[in-house]
């Protein structure tokens, strides 16, 4: 028991480590490093911005011009048209960055 260890053998179990470990670590997330759930919520956040700041503009300038719902309620479906715009604009970039282009998606 007061042996040295062998090296080789201890280099060969290193590696036989660090093989095992290598193939428990999880998959990619699939979308340049991006979980489905945060694009999800970024999608999310990107047309509430948008309707919010619609919102916003259009409450102002209704309030300065004293015609209450008109400008609202166009500039919350401007911010509606925008935020839809930024969505896809980010889905197409994560599409990019997982390799795949739009309409073109993998299939199980």
């Amino acid at each position: 028991m007061a042996e040295d260890p062998d090296p080789a053998r201890l280099k060969a179990l290193e590696d036989r480590i660090e093989a095992l470990k290598a193939k428990d670590k999880p998959a990619s997330r699939g979308m340049g490093g991006i979980g489905h759930g945060e694009a999800a919520w970024r999608m999310v956040l990107e047309l509430v911005t948008g309707m919010g700041l619609g919102l916003a503009v259009g409450y102002g300038l209704d309030t300065l011009f004293g015609s209450k719902p008109i400008f609202m309620v166009i500039f919350v479906l401007l911010g509606f048209a925008a935020g839809i715009r930024t969505m896809l604009r980010t889905a197409a970039e994560l599409g990019k960055q997982a390799g795949q282009t739009p309409g073109n998606e993998k299939r199980d």
